[in-house]
């Protein structure tokens, strides 16, 4: 048995590092893919890509375990079967649930394995790559203008582009105001077109202009600085062609502090996230708590009402006949004093509401972090009792059918989990429910796949339901005959 158990660990593990690689290769080209417009033209060095792109694959283990476990296991068990290898082992007496047994180990070993990653190096590596996803957005301060907004990020101008042309960086109706000499915007400069580009030393921004227009306000000279704008004498001057040259400081490549993100709900780990979540549930219940008492004092009970009997026995009062002894100067008070209370508390439970909802939705988010750890080291579990099954059912090997099978299901897990999020985010669902849904609709399917799988099942052989459709023509000609 020792050598059966060697040979079947063996042919699972050089597919599962295969598909492994070809995994997080695709997963890695999405993530290049999000972040291209982030990464291109930033005068980055090789080392800063490369350590950038071994944080951007750590983060990507979770998620392509159990893929490749769906994968691996599909073709292992597919190709045994292709062989006739697991029906010799059937003959032999071998039950499917002895020949799964080494396997079995494994991915319980795997999902352990998954588990600690994401509780110990995960956070780290989403710590690093944040960190330096928001370093490298601070290169290149020509890349940062954005469309049809107002930027601000260079000391001294405040510049806006109406479009950009990502292909050819060619900008559209620019703006640029210049605010070096601390007067107010003295001096603007519109554009048709242009481009903008940073020196080699990233030192000076240079910005070549076409078909615009300086506007100027220009002080007299022994005028203050505070003198009033009817002090100033207006310039103006058209230009075809012309180049600004903005001096830039602070855009070198520098790490930010870790210490800006280290409190994230994605840098946390098991025992963090259930600090940082009982700290926002004590916040959040005494937020609560502060805006039921403003409610309660805004209103025309400041104290506790008493309601003991001897109160009770000195009057008796009702609304009805509190206002019809009232005179109409009264009532329109008492109304108009009923109205101001109830919209004051009207606005001041509209403005705790946001704050009370952006609290929860950060708890929220905690609780869906803690749970997402052990959901998707539970998934691998799950998908290879849905992938060996399908594997010695389907009994075909490589990476044709097996691929097909196992991104159809992976689509279907991957649905299921996002949805179930969101649900958890919008407080629509719990967080055990929405984080393992997923989980709790598929594992079932594996079981009964595993039952099909002991017992030889045709479930998914082609063949089989080719001849009953054959049969049901058949009847249907016969009926015809007749």
């Amino acid at each position: 048995m020792k050598k059966f158990h060697s040979f079947l660990l063996k042919s699972f593990l050089g597919p599962m590092l295969m598909t492994f690689c070809i995994v997080m290769f695709i997963l890695l080209m999405q993530f290049l893919w999000k972040y291209i417009d982030e990464l291109v033209g930033k005068g980055l060095t090789w080392d800063i890509i490369g350590e950038l792109m071994l944080y951007a694959s750590a983060t990507l283990v979770p998620m392509a375990l159990p893929l490749t476990v769906l994968l691996a296991s599909i073709m292992t068990l597919g190709d045994l079967g292709e062989n006739n290898e697991l029906l010799a082992m059937k003959a032999a007496g071998i039950s499917l649930q002895k020949i799964l047994a080494p396997l079995v180990i494994l991915i319980v070993i795997l999902s352990i394995f998954g588990f600690f990653f994401s509780n110990n190096i995960l956070p780290v590596t989403n710590l690093k790559i944040k960190t330096l996803l928001y370093s490298v957005g601070q290169q290149r301060p020509e890349l940062q203008i954005k469309e049809g907004a107002f930027t601000n990020g260079i000391e001294g101008y405040s510049i806006k582009v109406g479009e950009k042309d990502r292909k050819t960086s060619l900008m559209r109706r620019i703006m640029i105001y210049n605010q070096a000499s601390r007067e107010g915007n003295l001096s603007v400069t519109s554009a048709d077109s242009g481009y903008m580009r940073v020196t080699a030393d990233k030192k000076y921004m240079v910005v070549d202009l076409y078909s615009g227009c300086n506007y100027e306000d220009v002080r007299a000279n022994g005028k203050p600085r505070n003198a009033k704008s009817n002090d100033y004498a207006f310039r103006r001057n058209y230009f075809a062609q012309q180049t600004i040259l903005v001096p830039l400081s602070g855009f070198d490549f520098k790490r930010s502090d870790e210490g800006l993100f280290k409190n994230d709900y994605q840098m946390l780990n098991i025992a963090q996230l259930e600090i940082a979540g009982d700290s926002l549930k004590k916040e959040l219940e005494q937020r609560k708590g502060y805006v039921f008492k403003n409610l309660i004092g805004r209103s025309s009970f400041t104290g506790p009402i008493d309601t003991s009997n001897t109160i009770k026995s000195k009057a008796s009062y009702t609304l009805d006949s509190t206002i019809a002894s009232m005179d109409f100067t009264d009532k329109k008070s008492a109304v108009s004093y009923a109205l101001s209370m109830a919209r004051s508390a009207k606005s001041n439970l509209a403005t705790n509401k946001d704050e009370i909802s952006y609290k929860q939705r950060i708890i929220n988010r905690h609780r869906i972090e803690w749970h997402r750890k052990f959901a998707l080291s539970f998934a691998c579990f799950v998908f290879f009792f849905i992938g060996a099954p399908l594997g010695a059912i389907i009994r075909k090997g490589g990476l044709g059918m097996p691929v097909v099978i196992s991104i159809f299901f992976f689509i279907i897990y991957y649905i299921i989990s996002i949805t179930g999020e969101k649900f958890v985010r919008e407080g629509i669902l719990i967080a055990p429910i929405g984080m393992w849904i997923a989980s709790f609709i598929l594992f079932p399917l594996g079981i009964f796949l595993s039952y099909k799988a002991s017992n030889d099942s045709a479930i998914l052989n082609t063949d089989l339901y080719l001849k009953f459709f054959k049969k049901i023509g058949k009847l249907f000609g016969k009926k015809k005959s007749a």
